[in-house]
């Protein structure tokens, strides 16, 4: 979520062919067995078993496809994928931090196999810039709309690339120009509504002085002060042009906020959930703690809802915490959902909340992942049938490494499985696999995920895998 390593960007260079497939693994990873293989050691196969204490009633399966190498021909390092899906082609589409800048693969089987990689526009070959944070949307006429930061002589804005033949080439149809010189700015997000109108929130400050960051040794940098702030801008014309920005977290230029994934209703009304630290010493914009936020918008982004806070009770992110954290999802019978992670003196804990009034109000938070271990969990949340969610999360809690996780929940029932494991194999933990992970559902039980691991054979280098899951609900 926060800015990328110098290191990062350095190893991002050149291109290479080859990929190692990775098989099923499917069961809670501290119980699984280890079985040797040619390569490395894997996890045999397990069946998911019932959560205990979960109610009768329905339960979900799942069916694992291999994962796939969808990064393999771009060298250095490939991480922090981010995807979006069009049912209506059947296509699956990642965005991610590599390929020289920010690469783009896309899928028209549903996932099943996808094209050669491409670096998108805008992206690479500028002096002194560097690229980061991808994201990506499709528009109702099936446009593919991509926006991702970049740092220029001295000025930190959203780039936004198109692609009008289902990501076979794109085209960058325009950027946005900070309203003050030497601006601090990061994660974008983009949504496009049922009338075509394009959505980004971005971080932004007006000072890149003012920010102070904390580097941990593999993981993005967290920030320790700061003039964070989420902000808003819409455009009706493609993206070519963008209204003036206008602030979503109360409190500019010293709100304390970052990290807004954006989501539009049928009706065009605008949800957003965001981190939202506190802050002291205004001097110095000292972050401390933070909570997750929701607020609504529904006169086109004009005005903003009081912030309400989720889950108030569930604890709070440190500030050192450097992980994309918090994801928003809409069920097809209006229920939003949201997931983040906090942390305590050693410990950090995953959870889902929901709301059936449009955000005004939360449901009490369940915990997710069933550790509560001292690593990071990176979640994601896809909503299903109503009433149903699928939670994905990205975490080193296994001592092999980073592994891909997903989970299905119920409003009525809760949980319907124990945590099955997505990936196959474990990835470094030595090499940080990106702040985000995609995770999208073609149809109700029909999902798509990517992640980024550093795997063996080449345990020291991230690639991008992909994999589908069909989830039964019996």
């Amino acid at each position: 979520m926060h800015a990328p390593r110098a290191t990062l960007g350095s190893l991002i260079t050149g291109l290479c062919a080859g990929a190692t497939a990775l098989a099923l693994t499917v069961g809670p990873a501290q119980s699984a067995p280890v079985v040797g293989t040619g390569t490395a050691a894997m996890p045999a196969v397990q069946p998911a078993a019932p959560q205990s204490g979960k109610a009768a009633g329905l339960t979900a399966s799942y069916t694992v496809g291999t994962p796939a190498n969808i990064s393999s021909s771009c060298a250095g390092q490939n991480a922090e994928t981010i995807q979006a899906v069009d049912p209506a082609a059947n296509a699956v589409y990642d965005v991610w931090i590599g390929c020289k800048g920010i690469g783009f693969a896309g899928s028209l089987n549903g996932g099943a196999t996808f094209g050669t990689p491409l670096t998108l526009p805008g992206s690479t070959g500028q002096n002194g810039a560097r690229t980061w944070d991808p994201a990506i949307t499709v528009a109702p006429n099936g446009t593919i709309y991509a926006a991702f930061m970049v740092t220029r002589a001295g000025e930190t804005f959203p780039v936004v690339d198109a692609s009008t033949d289902h990501g076979a080439s794109f085209k960058t149809v325009g950027s946005i120009t900070p309203p003050d010189a030497n601006n601090w700015g990061d994660r974008v997000f983009i949504a496009a509504g049922p009338d075509g109108a394009l959505y980004l929130t971005w971080d932004y400050g007006p000072s890149a002085a003012a920010v102070t960051t904390v580097c941990p040794p593999s993981g993005s940098c967290a920030f320790a002060t700061g003039d964070l702030n989420a902000v808003f801008q819409k455009s009706t014309d493609g993206g070519r042009t963008w209204s003036a920005m206008s602030h979503i977290s109360p409190g500019y230029p010293n709100s304390g906020a970052d990290s807004a994934p954006i989501i539009v209703e049928p009706d065009g009304s605008l949800d957003v959930v965001y981190q939202g630290y506190t802050v002291t010493d205004i001097p110095t914009d000292k972050l401390t703690v933070a909570h997750t936020y929701a607020t609504r918008s529904t006169d086109g982004g004009a005005t903003w809802t009081a912030p309400v806070r989720v889950g108030p009770d569930a604890g709070t992110m440190n500030a050192t915490e450097w992980w994309i954290d918090g994801a928003e999802a809409l069920g097809p019978d209006g229920t939003l959902y949201t997931t983040w992670d906090t942390q305590g003196a050693n410990t950090d804990t995953g959870w889902l909340s929901y709301s059936r009034d449009h955000g005004a109000t939360w449901s009490a938070p369940v915990q997710v992942p069933t550790d509560t271990l001292n690593v990071p969990h990176v979640m994601q949340v896809v909503a299903g049938p109503p009433g149903i969610a699928y939670v994905g999360w990205l975490a080193s809690s296994d001592p092999r490494g980073y592994a891909q996780y997903l989970r299905t929940f119920s409003t009525t029932q809760g949980w319907l499985s124990a945590p099955v494991q997505v990936s196959r194999g474990f990835g470094a933990t030595s090499v940080w696999p990106g702040d985000t992970f995609g995770f999208s559902a073609l149809t109700p039980t029909r999902l798509v995920l990517a992640w980024g691991s550093a795997v063996a054979p080449t345990a020291t280098k991230d690639d991008i895998w992909a994999a589908t899951v069909g989830v039964t609900l019996s």
